[in-house]
């Protein structure tokens, strides 16, 4: 039979619909389809999430290449897969990495649901401003982040010249390399910001700390969170939290890290750095070590750290974690020598030790679990063989429990926190001090609609020195407008806490027959208000923010002089609640993505402190209408990276205004000087395994001084070498 052209085109059609249709039908019962829905721990859906799904060979190791999907907006996904074994992988932005291992068979359709966790490390989330991880653009106060990626395009080296380049922030440093640093956050004083090392209080009793010797080694991420957090992390926390997260281990294969330096000043600085994942184990070790002659008599610095953090998954809902951060120094201190002559025999000797264990589990869809114990132990010693030799020892002991009930908009904690304080303050002479605290405190979050979120919290802190105080805070974060073409996204948030802060132990339980402590004395308190805007351009190239702050402090603690009497007759003293100060301005920033490999960044602070009142003054600085010690009403700083192939370049310039300052000597100097300073650094990635460095401090070799005095380091320079071994 003979087939005529539109027939033969029909029956080849025929056949080609016949084959296509066997062809399904075989695939459909040779092939497998998983599917799952991916959402956070609270249970809402996460759209974006990029699952891959690789075939694993019998001995467990990678023979295809992988399939891969990604979440849509109900958090679902889909994959048609040949039956095996197959190691399945979920990343997102913000979120900690999934990692499953599943059979499938043919024609089986395979649910598996999956939950992410807020990655604590991730430049998007803050752990911080609350007593969960949330992502950084819904936290009421203002917070600002460094990352280990910024921190190494800077070459940097020491915590509180990182941390003077920030919004709020201004530096009191009485010395080039050792003297004791001190940091003032939105009009503060130094003891008003609680710090913290991995969850650990860095602070001593009182809420003191010494900043000279803390180095940046180990160091994977900073937050800083503005406004009082009394609420949520009690004493100390008066205008902000400062929390330093040491890196963890995140390689297969181990990745060793050496770094070597050296430079002006005979200055010289070594590290090494070991981390990796061994099964359920991540671990991180390192050792920093570094030493300077300094440029004048009496001012060489030796510091030393070590530091380790070990995290053990018992499943990806049950974890254990231990922090360990050990920091070591000794320093010359030749005094004001801009005044007097240098002091040839005055030293510093600093060793803290921070210490944290932390259990963190989710039980079933809604309840989160949270167990911690810490320690910190502080010890100090000043030393002047031709006078005197004071030592100060401060240990703080807490255990803190929490559990968190989380739904799908939003969840409530309730938490105890329980305190053990030591101390043998030097100026009680070698006596011992104790003060036993415990608080209970609430935290809730919700967000009712998705573009609004609330917060608000309260705690109760019973401490032994001062009673039962009640502390709340509240706050709102609210996405006024979406976008991401030339006119962005616009965020406003607001937020009110108020804050407490022990006095010191000295001030509390001091025993000098004449010069006693005051066991009657109230905590210092503060009321914070901010509210802010974050306004972003260019298809999100270009981020502009501005927060108002206005900052009341009362119950300031001062010492009064009293009348001499037969056994003091050098007169009598001891500590009142007296003074009240106020501190009100704004924190202006941008942040620009010129090009891919260029950025510009710059910040802006306006700090209009004052002394309402001060009755036991000492000082004409301290007198009322003063602006506060030693914090600039006018700063700011610029920062510049260019990255192009394998070259690194960075500049930063910290501006600063006059500043009412006091030399202590008797002089009658009352101001201290504006200055400007420029720090450059560079870099060239030799290739994966090594790359070269040079840092250049006070380029233009400025003359000025953190405190009346104390002359800076002049210009410095250091080059250096980082090599890195396995890491894959």
């Amino acid at each position: 039979m003979r087939l005529h052209p539109p027939a033969l085109f029909i029956f080849a059609v025929a056949c080609m619909l016949f084959l296509l249709l066997n062809s399904q039908g075989i695939a459909a019962q040779t092939s497998a389809i998983l599917t799952g829905i991916v959402s956070d721990p609270g249970g809402r859906p996460i759209r974006g999430a990029l699952v891959r799904a690789t075939p694993e060979a019998p001995d467990g190791s990678a023979r295809q290449q992988p399939s891969q999907t990604a979440s849509i907006d109900d958090g679902s996904f889909e994959l048609i897969l040949s039956p095996g074994r197959y190691s399945v992988v979920v990343t997102r932005v913000s979120f900690a990495r999934v990692e499953r291992t599943i059979e499938i068979a043919a024609g089986q359709r395979l649910q598996l649901p999956l939950a992410m966790a807020l990655e604590p490390l991730a430049s998007s989330v803050v752990v911080t401003a609350e007593t969960t991880p949330v992502e950084a653009n819904t936290t009421p106060a203002p917070v600002t982040t460094i990352t280990r990626h910024e921190i190494e395009q800077r070459a940097a080296t020491s915590l509180p010249d990182l941390l003077a380049t920030l919004p709020g922030f201004s530096l009191d440093r009485t010395g080039p390399e050792g003297g004791e640093t001190s940091l003032f956050l939105d009009g503060g004083n130094s003891n008003y910001t609680k710090v913290l090392v991995d969850g650990t209080p860095a602070n001593d009793s009182g809420g003191l700390l010494d900043f000279s010797n803390f180095t940046l080694d180990n160091v994977e991420k900073i937050e800083v969170v503005h406004g009082a957090e009394s609420a949520v992390y009690g004493s100390d926390a008066m205008t902000g939290v400062i929390q330093i997260f040491t890196h963890r281990g995140d390689t297969r294969e181990p990745e060793l890290d050496l770094t070597g330096e050296g430079g002006s000043f005979d200055t010289g600085r070594g590290s090494a750095t070991l981390s990796g994942l061994l099964g359920p184990l991540d671990y991180s070790v390192a050792d920093g070590y570094f030493t300077t002659a300094g440029q004048g008599p009496n001012d060489a610095f030796l510091n030393r750290t070590l530091s380790g953090n070990f995290g053990w998954k018992f499943s990806d809902n049950d974890t254990l974690r231990l922090t360990v951060r050990d920091n070591s120094s000794d320093a010359g201190i030749p005094g004001p020598t801009l005044y007097l002559p240098p002091d040839l025999q005055q030293t510093n000797a600093l060793h803290n030790l921070y210490a944290n264990l932390i259990w963190n589990a989710q039980t079933g869809k809604h309840w989160q679990w949270h167990v911690s114990g810490d320690e910190a132990s502080l010890h100090g010693i000043d030393s002047d063989p031709g006078n005197f030799v004071s030592t100060d020892q401060f240990n703080r002991a807490t255990f803190n429990a929490q559990a968190t009930y989380l739904f799908r908009t939003g969840g409530f904690t309730g938490g105890y926190y329980y305190e053990v304080e030591n101390g043998f303050p030097g100026a009680l002479e070698g006596e011992h001090a104790r003060r036993n605290n415990q608080a209970g405190y609430l935290d809730a979050r919700w967000q009712p609609i998705p573009r609004l979120t609330l917060n608000a919290g309260t705690r109760a802190e019973d401490n032994s020195s001062f009673g039962t105080r009640v502390v709340p805070r509240a706050g709102v974060a609210y996405l006024l407008r979406k976008g991401t073409a030339n006119w962005g996204a616009t965020r406003l948030h607001g937020f009110y806490g108020q804050g407490i802060d022990e006095p010191e132990l000295a001030e509390s339980f001091g025993t000098d027959p004449c010069f006693p402590g005051n066991p009657n004395l109230q905590p210092e308190e503060s009321k914070t208000t901010s509210a802010g805007i974050e306004q972003r351009f260019a298809s999100d190239r270009v981020r502009v923010s501005a927060d108002y702050f206005y900052n009341e402090f009362h119950n300031i603690i001062s010492f009064a002089f009293l009348l001499p009497t037969p056994t003091c007759q050098f007169g009598t003293g001891t500590y009142f609640n007296t003074d009240l100060a106020i501190a009100r301005g704004t924190n202006l920033s941008i942040d620009t993505h010129i090009a891919r490999w260029l950025t510009i960044a710059g910040h802006y602070s306006f700090d209009n402190s004052r002394v309402l009142i001060s009755p036991n003054a000492t000082d004409p600085t301290e007198l009322p209408g003063n602006h506060l010690l030693r914090r600039p009403v006018n700063s700011g700083s610029v920062m510049l990276n260019a990255a192009w192939r394998r070259m690194d370049f960075n500049v930063v310039g910290y501006i600063t205004g006059q500043r009412t300052d006091s030399d202590f000597l008797g002089l009658g100097f009352t101001r201290n000087p504006g200055y400007s300073r420029f720090d450059v650094a560079g870099s060239y990635r030799v290739d994966r395994n090594a790359s070269l460095f040079v840092r250049a401090g006070n380029v233009l070799n400025r003359q000025y001084q953190d405190a009346l005095g104390y002359p800076t380091l002049g210009r410095e320079i250091r080059g250096g070498v980082k090599l890195t071994f396995g890491g894959r």
